[in-house]
């Protein structure tokens, strides 16, 4: 026996002797084991020779006072015997082993990994909602695929913003062909405005906007954006499968409304009539409205089918999303990034102004091979001013005219860019857009950014009137007199508001057509007016 089994051997008996003292458990034992049997066996014997990093001789002899053990505690009683354990059933086959024929093999089946060939294949392979098939689906295959000129234009947008739909559709698990509705809403139009102000290629209605996080402010409308979009537009139509259980449901609740679609399934309901898409009574347009989404389905699952040819669209990202700090011109960005300004502003339609605003719009897309280009020249130019544009709020309600001149711009221009009608006031609160000095360091706060709003008031319909001035009078008791502001009648008269009037001066002022007759009255004790009734338009402050 070597030195290693002959200490395992006396442990194991020190463990058994220690059991036995400590309690009244019993242990099955076939043989009286005692203390002298083990020594006989180990031997006296000392372990002098040990491998490097073993126990020191030292320590791996026994003491005879531990290696011997009282006789009461090394022998296990005869009585305290169990019952012999049952064998443990055979795990091994028996009998002669017979081979597998060829046939019987059932090896697992593993999934193809060949990639998508181009997107349309992809998006094929993610189709998942059930197929509608009526003489509707077949009558708008026939008019899209006779109109080959639109399909191309079409898709020729599409593929700009498909990729990340698509994307964005798996990551969340849901049938690929909602990438195509885009095509039913607005032909992957981002600047599409329909009749019912529905805005953006998921033509998002303002409220519904709003409702799904999409700003709207003077500067921005993220129902154009693309991303802001897609993302409440999936959103929308998670919520809608989730609330009505069926595809088709959805897609109808998605164009005619929730509520709509909701009291439609009620009123089948308490008829005792079924509830599907093709059984209940809505709009035309609604009723077209899945049907034109099949037929779009179609044409991608088979354009040979029906005789129509789809542009390949690769199945890699079109656009990446570069971070900006600072104010810049739409026109700066896309010669920064070396991009065309139609291409710039596809990728970019939320920025409905010619300046992107960073404290509210922090980041632009561009073509993947730009970003760095972008990057580059931004780097570049760190210290150059690159935003021509700026807000500006109105202290009071005022006339477009009296803006640019105080802004320092042609009232043309600024009604232009901020796109005011005639006949139209800038009320007092209002943002609008303003020529950016040389001496205008800072870029637009984000509390303006993000909320600014300008807001218009049709202009009061008032009466040029001569009036002449009293004893002591100047601009300003006359302005008070006439419940006009001094700054008005300074420059209705080419006047400093601090001018002094001579005593009966003929001095102008612009009165509401309606109280003009009763204000002349009023100050007629006190003044001789005469009026020449011209009506004009003009803003009170």
């Amino acid at each position: 026996m070597t030195n290693g089994n002959r200490l395992a051997l006396a442990a194991l008996v020190i463990f058994l002797g220690g059991c036995a003292a400590k309690g009244p458990t019993p242990i099955v034992a076939t043989s009286t084991i005692t203390a002298a049997s083990v020594a006989a066996s180990i031997g006296a014997e000392t372990i002098t020779s040990m491998p490097t990093g073993a126990v020191p001789a030292s320590q791996a002899t026994l003491p005879a006072s531990q290696a011997t053990l009282p006789a009461s505690q090394a022998t296990l009683p005869a009585a305290a015997t169990r019952a012999p354990v049952a064998a443990a059933p055979q795990v091994f086959p028996t009998g002669p082993l017979t081979p597998l024929a060829a046939n019987q093999a059932n090896p697992l089946v593993v999934a193809a990994l060949t990639p998508p060939a181009d997107l349309w294949d992809r998006i094929r392979r993610g189709y998942a909602m059930p197929d509608l098939t009526n003489d509707l689906v077949l009558d708008r295959e026939r008019w899209y695929a006779s109109r080959p000129d639109y399909i191309e234009r079409m898709t020729e947008r599409s593929s700009k913003y498909l990729f990340h739909i698509v994307e964005e559709l798996e990551r969340r698990n849901m049938p690929t062909e909602l990438a195509l509705l885009p095509f039913i809403e607005s032909a992957f139009n981002p600047q599409a405005v329909s009749s019912a102000k529905a805005a953006g290629m998921w033509q998002f209605m303002p409220a519904t906007g709003k409702h799904f996080e999409l700003k709207q402010n003077a500067f921005r409308d993220d129902r154009r954006d693309v991303l802001a979009s897609t993302r409440a537009a999936l959103d929308y139509l998670q919520k809608l499968h989730r609330m009505f259980g069926d595809w088709h449901l959805a897609l109808a609740a998605y164009n005619w409304g929730e509520g709509s679609v909701g009291r439609a399934i009620e009123r089948n309901r308490k008829a005792g009539l079924a509830t599907g898409y093709e059984d209940l009574k809505m709009p035309a347009e609604t009723r077209m409205y899945v049907p034109k989404l099949q037929a779009v389905k179609n044409i991608v699952l088979d354009p040979n089918k029906l005789n129509t040819v789809l542009p390949v669209i690769e199945n890699h990202p079109y656009f990446q999303s570069v971070e900006i700090t600072r104010d810049i011109d739409v026109a700066m960005a896309a010669k920064l990034a070396d991009v065309a300004l139609d291409d710039f502003k596809a990728l970019n339609p939320s920025a409905h102004k010619p300046v992107i605003l960073a404290a509210g719009t922090p980041q632009i897309l561009l073509p993947w091979d730009n970003a760095a280009t972008f990057r580059a020249n931004l780097q570049a130019n760190a210290n150059r001013q690159l935003a021509s544009w700026t807000a500006w709020q109105a202290p009071s309600t005022m006339r477009p005219a009296d803006v640019a001149r105080k802004v320092g711009m042609a009232e043309a221009d600024l009604r232009a860019v901020n796109q005011i009608p005639n006949g139209m006031v800038i009320k007092a609160g209002s943002t609008v857009l303003v020529r950016r000095s040389a001496q205008v360091r800072e870029d637009v706060a984000e509390a303006i950014a993000d909320n600014a709003q300008l807001s218009l008031g049709h202009q009061q319909l008032q009466v040029r009137q001569i009036v002449r001035a009293g004893k002591n009078d100047n601009v300003a008791k006359l302005a008070r007199r006439y419940k006009v502001t001094a700054s008005s009648v300074a420059q209705w008269n080419k006047l400093t508001e601090s001018s002094a009037l001579k005593h009966g001066q003929r001095v102008t002022v612009f009165l509401p057509a309606r109280a003009g007759a009763t204000v002349m009255r009023s100050a007629s004790t006190r003044a001789t007016a005469r009026s020449k009734q011209k009506p004009v338009r003009v803003a009170r402050d």
